[in-house]
């Protein structure tokens, strides 16, 4: 079976070669085009695209896959499935309908839940106990197709939402390798979704990355998970002479059984093994942090560097990371 896939980022790359190494015929590769990333702003090559260019696997980066070029390059690779995985382009009805078996998605949630661009976040973000993985039949309709095979996980209480998409991208490579091999058999049962099971998960913006230390205990920890890595969880010391707040990025926590005193983000307890913080229910403690313009820190470190005590509070800080997007 002739595959055409389209992805962009790391998420689809187990599944991809998966498929290559199962012995798959990955024909072409439709990637996002290479951007500028990193501190420095250095446009680098995807990890895709560098995958294909090992594999010797032909391969376009185009603004618009839908546009006319890009269609009839497609064609002319004669796909008789286009797999999508995280591509972050909208597939046009032409594309849908060109393969012989049609066009398929993995989906990094267990559907009808979180639709959206955002699920892995979500469902951190909600603490739910367990996720999954949906490979669904794409319609003009965003993730609403029928599903075709699905794989639940649990969560891990601690995951964050770059562990738990890393886990998941592992998981999603057995899932669709099944299917992909399902498919031609005519094995593949197709399962209309629920619609009034549906929810959504939006985009996230890098405000929503701002610690609210005025929530329990259990959602402020579930908050940092589910904004980890991206767009990052954050907040600020006051400073100890005039100026602005210290900001923080809080990459790693746990809910302590530490007892909660103070008003709402006191620093209740500053150890080597973490900084105990207050909130209206339980108290959170943070494990690994990132000082802004630093690189990231055990709390250790960051105590004795900053002479941190306990009765400091933190502050609400501005993101101060560029546009809000």
């Amino acid at each position: 079976m002739q595959i055409v896939f389209a992805g962009s980022g790391t998420f689809g790359l187990p599944t991809l070669r998966a498929l290559v190494e199962g012995g798959q015929d990955v024909g072409l590769l439709v990637t996002q085009p290479d951007r500028p990333a990193g501190r420095g702003r250095v446009v680098q090559t995807g990890p895709l695209a560098r995958f294909s260019k090992d594999r010797n696997i032909p391969f376009l980066q185009p603004e618009d896959i839908n546009a006319p070029a890009v269609v009839r390059r497609i064609r002319e690779a004669r796909p008789d499935l286009l797999l999508v995985i995280a591509f972050g382009q909208k597939i046009g009805p032409e594309l849908l309908k060109m393969p012989r078996y049609g066009a398929v998605n993995l989906h990094a949630s267990l559907l009808p839940k979180y639709r959206g661009a955002a699920p892995i976040n979500w469902a951190l973000l909600n603490g739910d106990p367990e996720t999954g993985l949906s490979v669904i039949r794409m319609t003009d309709r965003i993730d609403a197709g029928d599903i075709l095979g699905q794989r639940a996980t649990a969560i891990e209480a601690d995951e964050t939402a770059g562990d738990l998409m890393d886990r998941l991208s592992k998981l999603g490579a057995r899932l669709v390798t099944e299917v992909v091999r399902e498919i031609p058999l005519d094995e593949a049962e197709p399962r209309r979704q629920n619609e009034t099971q549906v929810c959504l998960a939006p985009r996230l913006k890098k405000s929503d990355g701002r610690i609210d230390w005025n929530r329990p205990a259990l959602a402020v920890h579930n908050h940092i998970r589910g904004v980890t890595p991206w767009p990052g969880a954050f907040t600020g010391l006051p400073a100890k002479a005039a100026g602005e707040p210290l900001r923080l990025v809080i990459t790693r926590t746990t809910v302590s059984d530490s007892v909660a005193t103070g008003e709402p983000g006191t620093i209740v307890r500053a150890g080597a093994d973490g900084l105990d913080v207050s909130t209206p229910k339980g108290v959170v403690r943070i494990l690994e942090l990132t000082p802004a313009g630093k690189r990231p820190m055990i709390v250790a470190a960051f105590v004795n560097g900053y002479r941190i005590e306990p009765g400091a509070r933190f502050a609400s800080v501005d993101q101060k990371v560029g546009a809000d997007s």
